[in-house]
């Protein structure tokens, strides 16, 4: 082997120090403890108390409904009671809906009602509803390129019908056809608009609501709703038969004016770095329809409990736990882009962080977007959470979930913790979003491995290499 001079020698000798000195670690007591917290978790019933009293005591939770007010005075009270050191509440103002009846029909060839509900932004049709005929897209892809004459004065149903995934994956052109679709279609001259549910229930006469892409004040706007599965199931069979359909919707909704709500927030107060964050969360409203337990009562639940067993521990967490309980994500995320607007500045001191917004199935898998020198302390938390079913995958990105991605997009460290969605778009945004889909053995998993991944964060030794545009490049792992 070639000799180095010796000043070359001195040189690489310097340079590795300052690589292993830069890289984050966490040191084997706190593993320890986090191994004890993890064991903890799984028999705690905090969770499910808390998931349970949310949707008992406040129930569905629209944004800038009555219950909007009663859900942030629970999560203000609630946060005390877990012992949270503080806890206080920042103003978010976003468009207020309202949704007070809805109905719909075929009213030829074949005249019978049918079970639809409006979507999030829709505006309401005339007294009286309104009655086109209907033009059917096989896709979004279809409705982009259809010319604007075979539309115009109609009803346009989009049919694109998501199946079960462990992911989740086809909600991401499940919610394409709802949220692009309605604005697209107004473009076009469409009277209104219709689209199979994005849902995988297939024998449910349920609806699945959710928003629509209505953003601008100035651009055009028709009636938007979706229907349920059998019923798009029951449209496309009259379609088939040839002849002219048309079809009624008959909503009353639409905007109103403003509404100002707010985040609300619950802090676990660092012993070492008090200035220095761990954040998660989860969003405090939910559709109208069901009680908000999967969607998303049970992330709120989850992420107070993990903080809840790291403040009981004889220590206190070297940096602080902050759990966010964001308003008005349903409607475009209004909570989340306040808050990372309000806390951009801040965001290299955010160590890590990640929401949790996908229901209560076991979590399966996790990703990280970090800096390179703290790979090694990702692995250090994968270890841990092995026992629990997590798998790494170190070739994802993390995106910080649904609210903290907004934050993540601004230069904070992120995870992404996946959890089983088989069954979760059975119950999204319907009537069917209550407290029974909770299985609370997979509840204290998610507790686990929230409480788990929380503390080593919190107590690890260098950072995670959140600064401003760190991860501009990144994707966001959803």
């Amino acid at each position: 082997m070639r000799r180095l001079p010796l000043t070359l020698l001195a040189a690489g000798l310097l340079l590795a120090g300052g690589i292993a000195s830069a890289a984050t670690t966490i040191p084997a007591t706190a593993v320890k403890t986090a191994e004890q917290l993890r064991d903890q978790a799984l028999h705690d019933g905090t969770a499910m108390a808390v998931v349970t009293s949310l949707t008992t005591e406040v129930g569905p939770r629209l944004a800038g409904s009555a219950a909007d007010l009663r859900a942030r005075e629970w999560a203000l009270a609630k946060f005390r009671e877990l012992g949270f050191d503080k806890v206080y509440s920042e103003p978010v103002t976003f468009p207020l809906w309202q949704r007070r009846s809805e109905s719909g029909a075929i009213v030829a060839p074949f005249p019978q009602p049918l079970v639809l509900t409006a979507l999030g932004y829709s505006p309401g049709t005339p007294a009286g509803g309104l009655s086109a005929q209907v033009v059917k897209f096989d896709s979004l892809e279809a409705l982009k390129a259809a010319d604007p004459s075979s539309v115009k004065g109609k009803i346009v149903y989009v049919d694109y019908q998501m199946h079960r995934q462990k992911d989740g994956h086809d909600y991401g052109m499940g919610s394409a056809v709802r949220v692009a679709g309605p604005p697209i279609a107004a473009a076009k001259g469409a009277a209104g608009y219709l689209l199979r549910s994005a849902g995988t229930d297939m024998h449910q006469r349920i609806a699945h609501t959710g928003v629509t892409g209505f953003r601008d004040p100035k651009a055009r706007t028709i009636p938007a709703a979706a229907l349920s599965n059998p019923d798009a199931d029951q449209l496309d069979r009259v379609l088939a038969y040839g002849k002219p359909v048309t079809v009624r919707m008959d909503l009353d909704c639409g905007i109103v004016g403003e509404y100002t709500g707010a985040n609300v927030i619950g802090e676990i107060t660092g012993s070492k770095h008090p200035d220095q964050v761990v954040a998660i969360g989860g969003h405090l409203d939910s559709w109208d329809p069901g009680t908000g337990a999967i969607d998303d009562g049970a992330g709120i639940a989850i992420t107070m409990a993990a903080a809840k067993l790291i403040h009981d521990l004889p220590q206190r967490p070297d940096r602080t736990i902050r759990v966010i309980a964001f308003a008005n994500e349903e409607m475009g995320l209004w909570g989340s882009r306040a808050y990372a607007q309000k806390h951009a500045s801040e965001v290299a001191k955010f160590q890590l962080g990640t929401d949790s917004d996908f229901g209560a199935g076991k979590i399966w898998r996790m990703s990280a977007s970090v800096k390179p020198e703290a790979r090694g302390a990702i692995e250090q938390i994968a270890g841990v959470l092995a026992p629990l079913g997590v798998a790494y995958d170190a070739t994802r990105p993390g995106g910080g979930g649904s609210d903290l991605s907004q934050m993540h997009a601004r230069g904070m460290a992120a995870l992404s913790l996946t959890q089983d969605g088989t069954h979760y778009f059975d119950w999204h945004h319907t009537a069917n979003d209550t407290l029974d889909k909770i299985d609370p053995a997979d509840l204290a998993q998610n507790v686990a491995v929230y409480a788990t991944w929380v503390y080593m964060a919190a107590q690890a030794d260098g950072d995670f290499g959140s600064a401003p545009g760190a991860f501009a490049e990144d994707s966001t792992g959803e």
